[in-house]
């Protein structure tokens, strides 16, 4: 049941992504999409986190680190919107997508094998996969200097993503190690189970895309990008609410599974919608290396075969 609410997600999440590009295709900007999408999931994690738990309590110094997680990820969502306004749809998101297994490897250096991060032959096959695949792709993508462009864009966009992966890992550690000052931010059990993370981040997400919009455009959202924003954010809010669904009724084995799957759903999924309503040329062979390089250095192993 938990993989296949992991594919639910994934479908929406998908379905998120199409309604970012065709708010583009109707003449609007990313930034304006990206602050309307961004404040409707905010009120839907909201209603996905504490009316949903029933649990109002506000931690400030865990609604602080949310806000600052939601920083890294309207940068994040920036550079994806001028890599979408620039180049193919479809890799680009499947560029994203694939960062997921980028995370083990920052958390190894940060934090190490005290916190249970081991970075194994597997994590590094698995990134060489994902990385040669990714360079096969966008290859014959790249021609000119619009495409030289997206591809500085999704390079940013894709580090940033990783580093979005690792700071929610960094989160779930201090509720696995509540207290451990090694974390660079103390916090006891009751605190780090605020309800009010999710929420702050897209909070502070839709505050810096607003910002951004509002200084450097000077005008009111167009009818298309309200509507396309109101579609992504709801789609997203259904996402988010299978995601979670999902990890909370997963077992060992399908936890071990679930976020890969994920990941690598919505590649193909974008991938399918960018060549049939953009004649994409998708390189499904390379697609393949990614989604190899993701099942062999993000699948928990351990957990599957022992």
């Amino acid at each position: 049941m938990g993989i296949q609410l992991m594919l639910f997600a994934a479908l929406f999440v998908a379905a998120q992504n199409l309604f970012f590009r065709r708010s583009i295709d109707g003449g609007g900007s990313s930034k304006a999409y990206l602050m309307v999408q961004l404040f409707l999931t905010f009120l839907v994690a909201i209603l996905l986190n504490p009316v949903r738990s029933g649990h109002y309590e506000f931690n400030l110094p865990l609604a602080f680190f949310g806000f600052c997680g939601g920083v890294i990820l309207a940068g994040f969502m920036a550079m994806m919107g001028k890599a979408l306004e620039s180049g193919p749809p479809g890799l680009t998101f499947a560029v994203i997508n694939a960062s997921s297994v980028m995370p083990i490897l920052l958390m190894v250096s940060v934090f190490g094998a005290g916190f249970g991060f081991i970075y194994t032959k597997w994590n590094g096959i698995g990134s060489i996969l994902v990385v040669s695949g990714l360079f096969w792709a966008a290859r014959g993508a790249i021609k000119g200097k619009k495409s030289f462009n997206w591809a500085i864009y999704v390079l940013i966009a894709f580090a940033l993503h990783s580093l979005f992966l690792a700071f929610m890992q960094w989160r779930a550690l201090f509720l696995n190690f509540p207290g451990k000052k090694a974390l660079f931010l103390s916090l006891s059990e009751t605190q780090a189970a605020s309800q009010w993370f999710m929420p702050m981040i897209f909070l502070a997400a839709a505050l810096v895309q607003g910002y951004i919009f509002f200084s450097t455009e000077r005008r009111k959202p167009l009818h298309s990008e309200v509507l396309y924003g109101v579609l992504g954010g709801v789609a997203n809010g259904i996402g988010t609410f299978f995601m979670i669904w999902a990890t909370e009724i997963s077992n060992s084995v399908e936890q071990a599974m679930i976020f890969p799957i994920f990941s690598i759903a919505v590649i193909v999924l974008c991938n399918m919608w960018g060549q049939k309503l953009y004649k994409e040329k998708v390189n499904w062979a390379a697609n393949a290396f990614c989604i190899l390089g993701l099942i062999i250095g993000t699948l928990d192993w351990r957990a599957l075969l022992g």
